[in-house]
């Protein structure tokens, strides 16, 4: 969500910071602002509306001179988009500056009691109450005041603090929200996340729960509560710069969609070695999986859709009973999971709030866990008891697509994994998924091949008024996502459904003209699919069809069809997915939305 950049060191801060938040624009904002110390006090510019209108206001960064600074763009949470709410918020007497990610949960009792002590607060935002406890414990040294601070409030938190008495020390901290520190020469950086100073540094330190970090121009320590220093590890980020950048695509979508190929060899060749799937990386035995009564999937949005492919994955595969539970319901249910339940974790960035949450829950009631996650070193990775790394890159549009890919991809070598090692596996029916797992690279070119097509389809229907779409098992799985894609970026109402549920109220929907996009790649329910697509052409509907190639039959009832290659069937739902992202992008395109950053939308859930 929220993107924070802070820099120290010898070059002018608010050029950095600028460049820095428009790497982090896709995370999604509504507000954006700097605080710079000018040799004097701080100097605080913040606006409402896109980082541009930031940077024109001071000349990008030439009207704030300084070389200590921090900069952060919000994503509205306690009060509405505005400037007096937009970060940094400052304390009452303006010597302390705090940018804030997060959510601080007593944020109101803390206001209540400073205010009793004299405080003026001029916001709505919760971030401000920091930034006057800060002031209210300062005695002079501002990593005490800090660890006080973090002592009082309770939520989650990345937090950026400069302040005009301590001119030379840039301090943050983190809990339940990212926050990385950059390491440069003669100067130091924190962000949200890499994007922002991939461009100064490769290396950096990936900061735990409540450790305090204090950043000057020439040296960076970290603290735990106790005050005391914390060893950590360089971390070195080897992306390419030009993965974080479009590469002359128009879009960082559409680069992402089309990266989908390398990305899934970069997923599943290096776990095939000799004719088996190898994870070293996880620690699951044949013991362990006799042990589990059953597998609870828990995450958000389209992991979450993962999840549920997994489902109908997982059980043919491995003959184990699974559930699949959004994240932010999972601890309100008060879940049945124990020690003989594995629960597998699904999310891109490792920092999804609601599923780190759940996660959390699961290990409290002695659950097994393991996680799928993108980023090395992230929260939910480190604590899990098991993890599998995507490797898909950083991904950049709010909008998942080779993320989404990888999960999948990761989905199956899982399940071939724990097939083999429970026994529901034969060795011709691992050498079958195998072989069919290696060939799906090749087949994803081959369905981007057909994007002109797609894009003339889209060209047909980016005016539509309501989508449906509709499949069953797999295809069911799919069409959740499919018309996830298309909502949150082009803004048409879009809703899923089994197809045997249509007739229990939703078919009262269907009018004329109503677009329903009826996905038939499971071929032992295509005939079933068939009746009921005719159930909507009989109300009027104009059906767009998607089958396995040679499946011609669809085209007697559908009025427009894609193909996909014909693969196994668990893998189907890879291909599937492929013209349901292009078509909502090109329909986003066409309808003139703003792709990579829809409205109301961010790109890391930091928040419940």
């Amino acid at each position: 969500m929220c993107g924070i950049v802070g820099y120290i060191g010898g070059d002018q801060a608010a050029p950095v910071l600028l460049s820095g938040l428009e790497k982090l624009e896709y995370r999604g904002y509504d507000s954006a602002g700097v605080a710079v110390y000018d040799g004097t006090s701080l100097k605080v510019v913040k606006a409402k509306g896109r980082l541009k209108v930031l940077s024109d206001l001071i000349d990008g960064g030439k009207k704030t001179p300084g070389t200590i600074g921090i900069g952060h763009t919000r994503w509205a949470t306690h009060g509405a988009p505005s400037d007096i709410n937009s970060h940094p918020q400052v304390s009452d007497s303006g010597r302390f500056a705090v940018v804030h990610n997060g959510i601080i949960e007593n944020y109101m009792a803390l206001k209540e009691m400073l205010v009793r002590k004299g405080k003026t607060f001029v916001s709505e935002t919760d971030t401000e109450v920091v930034a006057q406890l800060l002031e209210y414990y300062y005695q002079g040294d501002i990593l005490d005041a800090m660890i006080r601070v973090l002592q009082k409030v309770e939520g989650s938190y990345a937090l950026g603090v400069i302040s005009q008495d301590n001119p030379d020390e840039l301090v943050a901290v983190r809990k339940d929200s990212p926050l990385i520190v950059g390491l440069g020469e003669g100067e130091n950086y924190i962000a949200s996340d890499v994007p922002a100073i991939l461009n100064k540094t490769r290396d950096i330190y990936r900061l735990n729960d409540r450790e305090i970090v204090v950043l000057r121009r020439d040296s960076v320590k970290i603290y735990n509560m106790d005050k005391e220093l914390v060893s950590k590890e360089v971390c070195h980020i080897d992306w390419d710069v030009s993965a974080a950048e479009k590469g002359g695509y128009e879009h960082f979508m559409a680069k992402e969609i089309m990266e989908q190929p390398k990305v899934l060899r970069d997923t599943i060749s290096p776990r095939l070695k000799d004719g088996k799937i190898v994870l070293d990386s996880i620690s699951l035995t044949a013991e362990d999986l006799k042990s589990f009564s059953k597998i609870c999937i828990v995450a958000c949005g389209s992991a979450y859709h993962v999840g549920v492919v997994a489902k109908y994955v997982f059980e043919k595969v491995m003959r184990i009973p699974v559930d699949v539970d959004l994240a932010s319901e999972f601890r309100y249910r008060d879940p049945m999971v124990d020690k003989s339940t594995l629960v597998l974790v699904i999310s891109q960035s490792g920092e999804t709030a609601d599923t780190l949450a759940a996660l959390r829950e699961a290990k409290r009631r002695g659950a097994r866990t393991l996680s799928i996650v993108n980023v090395v070193g992230s929260s939910i990775a480190n604590e899990s008891d098991d993890v599998i790394y995507t490797w898909a890159g950083p991904e950049i549009a709010v909008a998942t697509t080779k993320a989404y890919s990888a999960q999948l991809a990761v989905v199956y070598l899982l399940a071939i994994y724990m097939g083999q090692l429970n026994g529901k596996l034969d060795s011709q029916q691992v050498a079958s998924y195998i072989a069919a797992l290696e060939k799906l690279p090749e087949q994803v070119e081959e369905v981007l091949q057909d994007k002109e097509n797609v894009q003339y389809l889209a060209s047909l229907f980016f005016n539509a008024r309501d989508v449906f779409f509709i499949g069953r098992n797999l295809d069911y799985a799919m069409s959740l996502e499919g018309s996830l894609k298309l909502k949150e970026i082009s803004y048409i109402h879009s809703d899923a459904y089994a197809a045997g549920e249509l007739k229990h109220g939703t078919i009262s929907l269907i009018e004329n003209g109503t677009l329903v996009i009826a996905l038939a790649t499971q071929n032992p329910l295509f005939d079933k699919m068939m009746s009921n697509v005719k159930e909507v052409k009989a109300r009027g509907a104009i059906v767009l069809g998607m089958a396995v190639q040679g499946n011609t039959q669809i085209e007697n009832f559908a009025d427009h069809v894609i193909y996909i290659p014909e693969t196994c069937d668990i893998m189907l739902p890879s291909l599937a997915v492929i013209p349901l992202q292009l078509f909502s992008y090109y329909v986003s395109s066409m309808k003139g939305c703003d792709i990579d950053k829809p409205r109301n939308l961010a790109k890391s859930v930091t928040v419940e």
